[in-house]
């Protein structure tokens, strides 16, 4: 049986989370809830796992902070023995429009210190990945502030709407595979 490893990107800490640079810790933990499976402290990070459908999942939230998220990813696909195809990685995306999803087997980091390290650790830039639209509402050289601060108040009336949509698409990939979950998802 195929084993999932599906990682949200984010930072740890109260300060940071409720930030736009956190949507993947929120994706997973939307994920968890719905499995009913909760969040514990291990290596590298916080982890929940459950079974969708049959299916083994892991869902991780790396502690090593964003620019370091690699680490995390590496020692969980070792240590669950996870393949590439089955690893899905979920993070904000400043190109897409606020809520937009967009699913790749495969691309570039464009610019995300998330995306850079883990495929600088994986040695490879062919897995899958969620990206989840945060908008570039900001000012030329206010990226930093703009993804490390938090969703404005038209944003959060609708962000738990997007996080179900998010937590589908995540396990559409876990039961229908990446082709049939981007066919699905991708630009909703």
């Amino acid at each position: 049986m195929q084993k999932f490893l599906i990682v949200g990107l984010g930072n740890i800490g109260d300060k940071y989370e409720n930030t736009r640079h956190n949507i993947g810790f929120k994706v997973v933990e939307e994920i968890a809830k719905r499995n009913d499976t909760k969040f514990s402290s291990s290596n590298f990070g916080e982890i929940a796992q459950f079974k969708y459908k049959g299916r083994p999942v892991t869902l991780l939230k790396p502690n090593t902070y964003m620019n370091l998220s690699g680490d995390a990813v590496r020692f969980w696909m070792q240590k669950e023995n996870i393949d590439l195809p089955q690893l899905l990685v979920v993070t904000d995306d400043l190109n897409l429009d606020f809520g937009t999803l967009r699913m790749r087997g495969k691309g570039s980091d464009g610019g995300h210190n998330g995306l850079k390290d883990i495929q600088n650790k994986l040695q490879n830039t062919n897995y899958p990945r969620l990206r989840f639209g945060v908008g570039n509402d900001f000012l030329k050289g206010q990226q930093v502030d703009y993804v490390l601060g938090d969703w404005t108040i038209e944003e959060n009336k609708i962000l738990q709407d997007r996080l179900d949509m998010a937590a589908e698409a995540a396990l559409a990939f876990v039961f229908h595979g990446l082709a049939n979950a981007m066919n699905l998802y991708n630009g909703k």
